[in-house]
């Protein structure tokens, strides 16, 4: 883990009592993901501190809603897809009406559908959060069996972040990974579809919050090599590279005024 000093969201009145009674809602973004979602909503109920599973089906075309709340989650539908993006917010609305009034909001911590059993493997993700260590914590994965990209969208994304804000993350594009709520609100509206990670990324540390990586041991489905592969890296490329393009160009304009 790197990058560790008193984050930006962190107060110091928030006593051991309180770092005991704070929760962790799981967002879980999820399309088609009806083979693996069981698994990792099971697995993500066993997180220490986590109270709260919250699966938001952006319009599968199979029984993912219905698989994920026969295995415990609390699900919300999207009638058709919107995109991880919309599917965040979504989540991130729905713990905020289920946070106590008064109390603690809940941490939340994004996973991806298709970790299975690994899910249970990003609580490392909320100690550094909830110690006020960090406003937002990023899971390194271990190389993934089968990955067929050659780090150009990773290369594109880190080397943006690291020229707007003097730090280089290693896996920017990591969709694994537990913030504050205050840190949520600062980076929405979230950049759309495969820049939602880079585009939080350069807001809130832009901004002072601090972010860290913390070593995961996870396992999901990488987009391989094929022609599905090829155009899912190639959407992502765009995605990121509209990601950097919007927030350099909000930056002149507003040196500009």
């Amino acid at each position: 883990m790197v990058r560790v000093r008193r984050a930006k969201s962190a107060s110091s009145q928030v006593d051991e009592k309180q770092l005991a009674k704070q929760r962790v809602a799981v967002v879980i973004p999820a399309k088609d993901e009806s083979r693996r979602i069981a698994q990792t909503v099971r697995a993500a109920k066993a997180i220490p501190h986590v109270d709260l599973v919250l699966v938001v089906d952006d319009g599968s075309e199979d029984n993912t809603q219905d698989v994920a709340r026969d295995a415990g989650a609390v699900v919300v539908r999207h009638s058709h897809n919107r995109g991880k993006a919309a599917a965040m917010e979504t989540g991130a609305a729905v713990v905020a009406m289920r946070d106590a009034q008064g109390g603690l909001p809940r941490l939340l911590l994004f996973i991806d559908g298709d970790l299975a059993e690994s899910a249970v493997n990003t609580a490392p993700l909320i100690e550094p959060v909830l110690k006020g260590e960090a406003d937002l914590s990023i899971a390194l994965l271990p190389p993934q069996p089968g990955a067929g990209g050659r780090g150009l969208v990773v290369g594109a994304a880190r080397k943006a972040i690291s020229k707007a804000t003097g730090w280089t993350p290693t896996q920017p594009l990591s969709g694994m990974r537990c913030l504050t709520r205050e840190a949520f609100e600062a980076a929405t509206p979230l950049a759309r579809g495969w820049g939602v990670e880079t585009g939080m990324l350069l807001d809130l540390v832009s901004a002072g919050y601090v972010a860290v990586e913390v070593p995961c041991d996870l396992k999901h489905r990488p987009s391989g090599k094929d022609w599905k592969g090829t155009l899912h890296r190639a959407n992502q490329f765009r995605d990121v590279q509209l990601a950097i393009n919007s927030r350099r160009l909000k930056k002149i304009t507003h040196l500009g005024k």
